[in-house]
């Protein structure tokens, strides 16, 4: 089976072609190496996925014959990201959430950074 239809059918991604795509940037690797969306997976493998900050593992146990239900997905893989890395990811992903709540985006204005700078100076 193909890669791009293998991660859609795993449901690691929403729709085949952002499978595509992910392949086609660099965002998904097949035992360490970089592929293009037609590579063929087999059992055993592991696939990689860049989940910013963090590159996210798999390993394939079976391959399956279409798109399975979110119960069946175990069968066919099980992650093996180590937990540090999957710590930094919720972390991030926190900060994310808390930062547009809180209607920031991007970098920090000059006047944002220096209120930040004169909060640590009231403190010492």
């Amino acid at each position: 089976m193909r890669i791009d239809i293998f991660i859609w059918a795993v449901r690691l991604f929403k729709t085949r072609s952002l499978a595509a795509k992910a392949c086609s940037a660099e965002k998904v690797k097949l035992d360490g190496h970089f592929i293009k969306p037609s590579k063929l997976v087999e059992v055993d493998a592991l696939i990689g996925i860049k989940t910013n900050p963090i590159w996210r593992t798999f390993k394939v146990l079976d391959i399956p014959k279409s798109r399975v239900g979110a119960k069946l997905v175990s069968a066919c893989i099980v992650e093996t990201t180590p937990e540090a890395d999957l710590k930094l990811l919720e972390e991030t992903t926190t900060i994310n959430r808390l930062n547009k709540q809180m209607g920031l985006k991007g970098r920090p204005t000059k006047k944002l950074r220096r209120d930040w700078d004169d909060i640590g100076k009231d403190e010492a």
